[in-house]
């Protein structure tokens, strides 16, 4: 199969799998970020094979283990109803700045952000994904999804940043491990941890916003 056509595909899949699992029921919710926490943790483990893992699997851990406690953010719970639409937008969000920073990168970049961890992450990719990132933000809570309007911008605010992050910390791991990807587990996409790299730091800030702020 052409590469990019199985990219394409398995792409459409894990989106669909992630957006069905976790806004379907509180159980597929559950289940889905157990099961991504453990194949990321799988694969951190032979990343670090032979070198430390403390931080590492806190890494993984951590942003996992938070997920599961985003119910507790409504002062109603436990009686308050499933919702799932702050991670849905999360999801949005990070694909938008993800997919643009990735255009404007290649079209434009050329000031590198940190070319010793991520050679390719330029500031003008960084730039262009942020502002469509706001961009969508404001069209996406006008049309798609219920968010508090000033909730929803701070997230478009702080998520480039914390997405960026999380993308530097497991390229820092598979440069040291000597590998492209973190595995082979999303045909054409790599591993598990390369989808998942740019929601490890965005979670548990936005628990901690959602908790403190």
């Amino acid at each position: 199969m052409n590469e990019t056509l199985k990219r394409a595909l398995s792409g459409v899949v894990y989106v669909a799998i992630m957006w069905l699992g976790t806004s379907y029921s509180e159980a597929t919710f559950s289940l889905l970020f157990a099961v991504l926490g453990i194949v990321s943790i799988y694969e951190m483990w032979k990343l670090r094979k032979g070198k430390t893992k403390a931080l590492a699997f806190l890494y993984v851990l951590i942003p996992f283990f938070t997920i599961q406690l985003f119910r507790m953010t409504d002062h109603a719970y436990p009686n308050s109803p499933f919702d799932p639409t702050l991670i849905l937008l999360m999801f949005v969000l990070t694909w938008t700045f993800d997919t643009f920073a990735y255009l404007f990168g290649v079209r434009f970049g050329k000031t590198k952000i940190m070319p010793s961890v991520s050679p390719k992450k330029s500031w003008e990719g960084f730039a262009g994904g942020f502002f469509f990132t706001v961009i969508v933000t404001l069209i996406t809570t006008q049309y798609f999804l219920v968010v508090e309007n000033s909730i929803a911008l701070a997230i478009s605010l702080f998520l480039p940043f914390t997405a960026t992050l999380g993308d530097f910390v497991e390229s820092h791991y598979k440069r040291q491990a000597g590998v492209k990807d973190s595995g082979n587990f999303i045909p054409g996409h790599g591993g598990m941890l390369d989808r998942m790299d740019a929601f490890m730091i965005t979670i548990p800030v936005l628990y901690i916003y959602l908790i403190i702020i």
